[in-house]
């Protein structure tokens, strides 16, 4: 026994070595196209919801909105930017990373200088849409929409080392806004993020002086091929019906996920936790995610997105149980760990998975459709909960049913994987 023990500790510990080393090298040869799509994941924060949301309470203040008001001006902006992305998301497949990358960034600079400078309330919504559209969505697409089509073989870590980004952006940047918060004020906050996201264009442009050439073109194009070895338009992936299976597990968790830090004041009145309980727990939130993050991008390698993909989900129903059933810190805690759990998952599986359906050539407007969903459920989720919220249904209250939602989504998605696995 000791014998065995010892054997097989010694080949935990070479594989964990022998991991390491092979990340090492992986970045030291794809450092700068890894660290591109890293810069934009990060930068895409500006327009999340975590960090628009720190300054809800000036804008409201500021522009006299009540809270419906302040979540209908947020749907709306957000909803457009959903129906713009699937037209736009398809401009990475005529445009490379470097030159839409750098539009991008420009557009999201100006879309901070607005919100600084606005002074009319009925400007607010076309603000919240320059930031949704160009950070939560053509940021974050540009970049994984680039790493899917660049890598192949290791396309699962390479997606999680570049959602690295989101993880930094999550565990920093609501610290430090807040921070300055109080020496600049919120409009000064939302200047400095201008002027960040601008001159990280010459170091996006540096990073990409030499593009990288797709693993599809150097091992020719039936590598990178979807289902029936063949690139899927975007009009034939609708016409497929795993797409349609697949569209309530797309919107679960940007809907409810959203709307878990959107309410999170509700909550913390509910629950009779204060805001630093709930705070005070983010970058546990962040950390775990970060960890499926590297474990999901090494699965995704080894087995396949495709078959990965029911099951992610089923940490966040958890979570939602919890937060339906416990009022105490701990459980708040568990809510985190499996939320975070589930996030991390996503963060990867969802930029590998449509490569790998349906192929690389028009991958930029399949993901657009596919993330246009997942923009559309962050706009619906506040909206519908804070609406049974004025009805008298708490959040945690409808947890529960969350939850339910989510694992009937999972077992959609799972027949429709089983069915169309060809």
């Amino acid at each position: 026994m000791a014998a065995f023990l010892t054997r097989h500790g010694r080949c935990g510990r070479d594989a964990g070595k022998g991991a390491a080393i092979f990340a090492l090298g992986f970045l030291r040869e794809n450092g700068r196209w890894i660290s591109a799509g890293a810069l934009l994941t990060l930068l895409s924060s500006f327009g999340q919801t975590f960090f628009i949301s720190i300054f809800a309470g000036e804008i409201r203040a500021e522009f006299a909105l009540s809270h419906g008001n302040w979540g209908a001006i947020y749907a709306i902006g957000t909803l457009a930017s959903a129906v713009i992305m699937v037209w736009a998301g398809a401009l990475s497949d005529r445009y490379r990373m470097r030159a839409l990358g750098s539009v991008v960034l420009v557009g999201l600079s100006l879309a901070c200088v607005a919100m600084a400078l606005n002074t009319a309330g009925w400007l607010v919504a076309v603000v919240i849409f320059a930031l949704r559209f160009f950070g939560q969505g053509m940021a974050s697409h540009v970049a994984r929409v680039a790493v899917a089509r660049w890598f192949v073989a290791t396309r699962g870590r390479a997606l999680a080392f570049v959602t690295i980004g989101f993880s930094l952006g999550e565990a920093l940047l609501p610290i430090i806004a807040v921070a300055l918060m109080g020496v600049m004020g919120w409009r000064g906050v939302w200047l400095g993020a201008a002027f960040v996201a601008l001159a990280c264009v010459p170091l996006l442009l540096r990073l990409l002086q030499r593009e990288r050439t797709p693993q599809a073109q150097a091992a020719g194009e039936a590598a990178a091929a979807g289902l029936g070895g063949r690139h899927w338009t975007r009009r034939q992936m609708l016409g497929h019906g795993l797409f349609w299976l697949m569209v309530p597990m797309l919107l679960s968790p940007p809907a409810f996920g959203t709307a878990f830090f959107f309410q999170q004041v509700h909550m913390a009145e509910v629950k009779s936790w204060s805001q630093l309980d709930f705070v005070s727990l983010v970058p546990v939130y962040t950390l775990v995610a970060f960890a499926a993050m590297m474990a999901y991008g090494w699965a995704i390698d080894r087995f396949g997105a495709r078959w990965l993909m029911p099951v992610y989900q089923v940490p966040f129903a958890g979570a939602m149980i919890l937060l339906w059933w416990g009022d105490s810190q701990l459980a708040l805690l568990g809510t985190f760990v499996l939320f975070g759990l589930m996030q991390g998952g996503g963060a990867t599986l969802t930029g590998a998975i449509w490569a790998e359906l349906y192929g690389t050539a028009h991958l930029g407007a399949i993901k657009a459709l596919a993330s246009a969903l997942m923009v559309l459920g962050s706009a619906l989720g506040p909206g519908l909960t804070g609406a049974l919220i004025d009805r008298g249904h708490s959040f945690p209250d409808q947890a529960i049913w969350v939850a339910v939602f989510t694992i009937a989504a999972s077992a959609v998605a799972a027949l429709g994987l089983i069915v169309y696995r060809r």
